[in-house]
């Protein structure tokens, strides 16, 4: 039976979020008349005004919003909390770290600790679970996206050498980001008990792409000309994809005790590859932007080895 499990979420959930990177790698090949930059540009502002906010809403507005479930960004932002701490002292306080500069320990810690909570999350737990959406989107929005934006900032800005208060301000910056109100508007009219179905139905619809438009956004991030990995970056891409998740299940047997499925969504989330917002964040801070794509593409190429072991491992 677990066999037959990981053949269907390779055939349905793997295969075709790896042809969309795919795809997104080869599109300005294929297309010379954009190239990678601006298609990025064109479908993070898709995702970003669009699509992301029309799916925050209708799993906002249908989700079966218990404690079980508000556990989900709980456990996701103390394992964020605790494996950046570890990084900085480790790349920043032992030997390990000296070699490197600021700009690229910086990007390691980002990496390290923020995944793709939200992209990858949503086909992989939507799969394994009925109600799987609502994880990746309580994760992301009540963990992932807050602490990428002050915390990751603060990373990006403090220790990656460049504190030249180039800094944009927490509250803006959310209240700025139209899926951060879509889930606002969507718990409201699901707490209020007003059910708007034909909304929620409407916004589902329009919401389908978001997960194809972000994977070519990723495919467009990686340097695809360039992906020989250093023996740094493939370290922490074992920090990323093994590390986290074993940290994030020590973390919840200690709080929790027992494992139920939002619990083991959390962990499986903390398994997921490296955040394409980190690539962004070090553009926008002149961080080692080589480093973070190759960060991601090796998180992403490697995910297809480490998550169908944590899958198996823990359902």
């Amino acid at each position: 039976m677990q066999i037959q499990l990981m053949w269907t979420l390779v055939l349905q959930v793997f295969i075709p979020l790896t042809l969309l990177v795919g795809a997104g790698g080869m599109w300005p090949r294929w297309f010379p008349d954009i190239t990678a930059t601006q298609l990025r540009l064109q479908l993070n502002r898709l995702g970003l005004y669009l699509f992301v906010p029309a799916l925050m809403f209708s799993i906002a507005a249908s989700a079966q919003i218990s404690v079980s479930l508000l556990a989900v960004p709980l456990l996701m932002a103390s394992s964020i909390l605790l494996v950046s701490a570890a990084l900085y002292l480790v790349l920043y306080h032992t030997p390990l770290g000296r070699t490197l500069e600021p700009r690229t320990r910086a990007v390691f810690v980002l990496a390290g600790a923020f995944g793709n909570i939200m992209f990858v999350g949503l086909p992989v737990l939507s799969f394994l679970f009925p109600h799987g959406s609502q994880y990746p989107a309580f994760a992301d929005v009540m963990a992932g996206t807050p602490l990428i934006w002050t915390l990751g900032v603060w990373i990006a800005t403090r220790l990656g050498g460049h504190a030249d208060g180039d800094k944009p301000p927490f509250f803006s910056t959310v209240l700025r980001l139209p899926p951060f109100w879509a889930f606002v508007l969507g718990i409201t009219a699901n707490l209020s008990g007003l059910n708007p179905r034909w909304l929620i139905d409407a916004t589902h619809l329009i919401g389908q792409p978001t997960v194809p438009v972000m994977m070519m956004l990723l495919g467009a991030a990686i340097p695809w000309h360039d992906l020989r990995p250093t023996r740094p970056v493939l370290w922490m891409a074992g920090v990323k994809l093994v590390l986290m998740p074993l940290l994030t299940l020590l973390l919840a047997h200690l709080l929790f005790g027992q494992l139920n499925e939002p619990i083991v969504a959390a962990i499986l989330e903390a398994a997921m590859p490296s955040m394409v917002v980190v690539l962004v964040i070090s553009e926008r801070f002149h961080l080692d932007t080589a480093t973070a794509g190759l960060l991601t593409g090796w998180t992403t190429v490697l995910m297809w080895l480490t998550l169908p072991l944590w899958i198996a491992y823990l359902t």
